[in-house]
């Protein structure tokens, strides 16, 4: 009967173009799916046969797993300590074995056998036209629509199936059956079942491929698009960067009459494509980012990663764009948080800031408002810069003489260190179990600690805005942060104290 089987497994491999191992798995499988329908609980078993002449030895194994994590299934598990009383080396991940006794082929029911052999040859023959695909390299999947499964289209390219999620097709877009469809692959999930390979129409390298298909100089390497953001189906911006002088990196995109942004264009249901100029200096990158609106002025805030860009009243709608479409994706685009403000608001933020600055000044270098407008219209924005500035710098200042300088950079290295001494201490402050949440550094300690959260609650009573402003997150790590230190509230039942 060994033998028989043997013969069996070569015609198949033979038959079905599978390797051998491949199919005696299949049966190995089966085998061990027989006998453990012979025990009560869910137990693990393995049976190993002989490709030589089909002569085959069973077992049931134990899992191996650490005492703290305790026996999830008793009956397929055992825990480290009691296992090292069997074999003293063994470690967790091992298995114990035992040989049980073998199940002989001829009771196997035929049709189990040959379910569960044809199913691994299945998934053998499945896996091998997957890598035959993957192994051409295409980045985008061209296929037609096969059927709908739970709202995710499922399209069929020769032999090999791709889902398409209802969240990563682009919105009011509607495919039926037989329909043609280009999308990029973003993953391969071999643990999925009928469809594997992941596909997108949304994401931003979706539109960076296309852009390359049309384009062939991005291809030769001339062009090279840095960075793409998309409202999926509505508008899209790309920043494109020419390595050859001689080559309009815009122009070349665009094409002749349009044609070859318009031919992604219709491919990603008429989403209109902003090409923009990548620049090395974040300011200039922005102002071309934010394109169609003009900017009149622009201030770089590199501790916050943010810029004002003053535009005036005509640009203010462009700039924002319908829903802040235009700014939202100018941000995405560049990686800068962009705040959109007209020249009054501009001037009344100066002027708060000047303001805030001016008290600064006359509280710690103990100075009249007089002595801390002119630093401030010396461009002195901070006591770092009063400390540390080059002595000749202010001393070109006409108001000061030489004694009064040397005696603001006293006053003001007096001032840091001063505060440094009441800064170390209200870090100190803070408490162990706000220092070990996921994510905080030494950094974000301290900025915590300037702005009066100490503790882990303080820190989850937070709102998102106030988060980014004491220590210069997005708003997006802001939010994270915020709901690692609530989480503790949801995991007890504890009551977080009330302020």
């Amino acid at each position: 009967m060994n033998r028989e089987m043997l013969m069996l497994i070569d015609a198949i491999s033979r038959e079905k173009n599978v390797e051998r191992d491949i199919v005696l798995s299949a049966v190995e499988l089966a085998l061990a799916s027989a006998t453990k329908k012979l025990y009560k609980g869910d137990v693990d078993i393995r049976v190993a046969m002989s490709p030589d002449d089909g002569s085959y030895e069973t077992f049931r194994r134990w899992l191996v797993v650490p005492d703290e994590a305790g026996l999830q299934n008793p009956d397929a598990e055992e825990l480290l300590t009691d296992a090292r009383e069997e074999i003293p080396d063994i470690e967790e991940g091992d298995f114990i074995e035992k040989p049980v006794e073998s199940v002989p082929i001829g009771r196997i029911g035929a049709m189990a056998a040959k379910q569960v052999i044809l199913q691994k040859i299945r998934d053998a023959e499945r896996e091998m036209l997957l890598n035959d695909f993957m192994s051409r390299g295409d980045k985008i999947f061209v296929g037609t629509v096969k059927r709908m499964d739970k709202g995710d289209l499922i399209i069929e390219s020769g032999r090999v199936e791709g889902r398409l999620k209802r969240s990563e097709m682009i919105p009011k877009e509607n495919f039926r059956t037989g329909d043609r469809v280009r999308a990029m692959i973003m993953d391969v999930d071999l643990t999925l079942r009928g469809a594997p390979i992941l596909l997108s129409r949304s994401a931003p390298s979706f539109m960076i491929e296309l852009f390359r298909q049309e384009v062939p100089e991005i291809e030769q390497g001339l062009l090279e698009i840095k960075t793409c953001a998309r409202d999926p189906g509505s508008r899209a911006k790309i920043a494109v960067q020419s390595h050859d002088k001689r080559i309009d990196p815009i122009g070349t995109c665009v094409g002749v009459r349009g044609s070859r942004v318009n031919g992604v264009t219709n491919e990603l249901a008429g989403e209109r494509v902003d090409i923009v100029l990548w620049s090395e200096d974040p300011a200039q990158f922005v102002i071309g980012a934010l394109a169609p609106a003009n900017v009149v002025s622009i201030v770089v805030d590199e501790e916050r990663h943010a810029m004002d860009v003053v535009v005036d009243e005509e640009n203010l709608a462009i700039a924002i764009g319908r829903g802040g479409q235009n700014v939202r994706l100018a941000s995405e685009l560049t990686g800068w948080r962009i705040n959109i403000m007209t020249a009054d608001e501009s001037a009344q933020k100066q002027a708060e800031e000047a303001d805030g600055i001016r008290k600064i000044f006359m509280a710690k270098l103990d100075v009249d408002q007089e002595i801390a407008d002119i630093l401030i219209e010396e461009g002195f924005t901070s006591l770092e810069e009063v400390a540390y500035v080059p002595l000749q710098e202010m001393l070109e200042i006409e108001s000061f003489d030489e004694d009064t300088v040397n005696e603001l950079r006293t006053r003001a290295k007096d001032a840091l260190l001063t505060m440094e001494i009441a800064r170390e201490e209200s870090v100190e402050e803070v408490s162990q179990d706000l220092r070990d949440l996921e994510g905080m550094t030494p950094e974000l300690v301290a900025k915590l600690a300037d702005g009066g959260v100490h503790t882990r609650d303080e820190l989850a009573d937070l709102a998102t805005d106030e988060l980014t402003d004491l220590t210069g997150q997005t708003p997006e790590e802001a939010t994270a942060m915020i709901m690692l230190a609530r989480a503790h509230w949801f995991n007890s039942d504890e009551t977080p104290a009330s302020n």
